[in-house]
């Protein structure tokens, strides 16, 4: 069973038990030191590709978004730099998506 599966696999028998009434307090504790690593290590990897996309912007003139959806509609060719750009953007805006999930405040 590959890693991913047997963590879904554990979580669903954590929902379970909770489901049924059983509680823990170490299993509470950890849970929410669990996320709230998970939401400190999204939020500095946000910031440093928002830092990353900002130099981008500021070297041609042109916010991220305008940027994307140019580059995705064929407009900018496929220059390193534009490729690069594209995929800092997916991944802010993937990083994005999981703080959203862990319910932590986006920029």
């Amino acid at each position: 069973m590959a890693t991913t599966e047997k963590t879904l696999d554990r979580l669903h028998h954590l929902e379970a038990l909770y489901r049924h009434g059983y509680r823990s307090e170490v299993i509470d504790r950890s849970l929410g030191k669990i996320l709230a690593l998970e939401r400190t290590t999204a939020t500095r990897q946000f910031g440093e590709l928002e830092g990353r996309l900002r130099e981008l912007e500021v070297e041609y003139q042109m916010s991220s978004n305008d940027f994307y959806r140019r580059f995705r509609a064929g407009e900018l060719g496929d220059a390193i730099d534009f490729v690069e750009w594209s995929a800092f953007y997916e991944m802010r805006e993937s990083v994005r998506k999981g703080l959203e999930v862990l319910g932590a405040e986006v920029a």
